[in-house]
């Protein structure tokens, strides 16, 4: 790709994470404080459809361009910024709309749109991916980002059926949340996890030469993703057997896993210089990521299910662990350890202060939930939660003036 428009790509999207951190921190001021200027409601659909097309759609899509780059590096990309450019748009005007009238015409037509446009790409994508059959490197990268591709698509079933209630007022409680669970599941588990997977993968060579790539931990993942929706609607009757995949889909996630890890961890004896700090960092990553397929695991019993998704705080709790500790952390390490973000002492104590909001919002979150069980108030925390939520927007915005220059394409 283009090392100047690669560049502006990961400019915008710190950017853009810096829009969706102030729009979390002026939510959070509206819980701890008094701001009765503008809707409570329409600034979260606002916050989570930006989070999720301006932030992590757009840095991966990018990312994953700039990774099939090195295997094909005659690859003409102007498509490609046409549809990042595109995809843009759609995600600048969904914040503006999302937060001036929540679910209305302009922000499901650009919904719509946005998701035609992710099917435009996938298919651009495959298509260019398929040149690389004939070469072995690429073979790891290939079945993760076609499998993310394949699951991104997937996932517009879910917000199709949700813009249909949302303009019909034909509004049905489990059939929404429902929806919006398949969509989410599709996403956080589907497209973000197996585009991260992508690459790490497509790194792995020049990072560890000695890490051989297992087949078995791609397809366990791949298989365990369907029925591991499940997981997200444990909440609803179903027979005893569909109930059995549920639990076989858990367990599969968390022997993937741990095959992923044990390889990875015998192939560090040979891994090259790198840097510390972002090693620490995927570290971090690492143990919030076991957390969450063992969390994943123990939801499977029906007293723990039901305690989890009856108090928001915890799924709250939850979908901010994947979505910041895991993904965004990830990311933001991913752009320092492979040289796509100036190194200086700036960029580390931004990078620093980010991984420290974000584990001490979810500390706070967990905390939260966990009291919520017994119908407990964790005093202050709502005044917590925003100074948290005003030390990550700091972070981001000390992030994006390390950068002022320019950002580096990695070597």
């Amino acid at each position: 790709m283009n090392s100047n428009k690669t560049a502006l790509w990961l400019r915008i999207a710190l950017f853009n994470l810096l829009l969706v951190a102030l729009l979390g921190a002026i939510m959070r001021y509206k819980i701890a404080f008094s701001f009765p200027y503008l809707s409570q409601k329409h600034l979260q659909h606002a916050h989570s459809h930006f989070a999720f097309i301006g932030w992590v759609s757009h840095i991966l899509i990018a990312l994953m361009a700039d990774a099939l780059s090195r295997h094909l590096p005659g690859l003409n990309f102007r498509k490609y910024n046409r549809l990042i450019l595109a995809s843009l748009v759609c995600g600048y005007g969904m914040l503006f709309s999302f937060a001036a009238q929540g679910y209305g015409a302009v922000s499901i037509t650009l919904s719509c749109i946005s998701i035609l446009i992710s099917w435009a790409f996938a298919v651009v994508f495959l298509i260019d991916l398929r040149a690389t059959a004939s070469i072995p490197a690429a073979a790891p990268v290939r079945r993760w980002f076609s499998a993310a591709l394949l699951f991104n698509v997937l996932s517009a079933a879910g917000t199709f059926a949700l813009g249909y209630m949302m303009a019909t007022r034909n509004f049905d409680s489990e059939l929404h949340l429902a929806s919006l669970y398949y969509y989410l599941h599709f996403q956080y588990n589907g497209f973000f996890m197996f585009a991260c997977f992508g690459l790490w993968f497509s790194r792995m060579p020049g990072l560890m030469p000695s890490y051989t790539q297992d087949k078995t931990v791609f397809w366990l993942f791949f298989l365990a993703c369907i029925p591991a929706y499940l997981l997200s609607v444990v909440w609803m009757k179903m027979p005893m057997w569909l109930f059995a995949i549920m639990v076989l889909a858990a367990l599969l996630q968390v022997i993937a896993w741990a095959r992923f890890l044990l390889r990875t961890w015998k192939a560090t004896q040979t891994m090259r210089h790198a840097s510390r700090l972002a090693l620490h960092l995927l570290l971090i990553v690492a143990l919030a990521t076991t957390a969450k397929f063992l969390l994943q695991l123990g939801s499977t019993i029906p007293a723990l299910s039901k305690l989890a998704f009856g108090f928001r705080p915890v799924v709250i709790a939850y979908l901010h662990l994947i979505l910041l500790a895991i993904i965004s952390v990830f990311i933001v390490s991913y752009l320092y350890l492979f040289n796509f973000m100036r190194r200086s002492t700036v960029t580390k104590t931004g990078l620093v202060l980010f991984v420290i909001g974000v584990y001490f919002n979810e500390i706070v979150l967990g905390v939260q939930g966990i009291a919520s069980f017994s119908y407990t108030m964790v005093p202050y925390a709502n005044e917590m939660l925003f100074a948290i939520a005003a030390l990550i927007l700091v972070s981001i915005l000390v992030l994006l003036v390390s950068q002022r220059k320019t950002l580096k394409t990695a070597e």
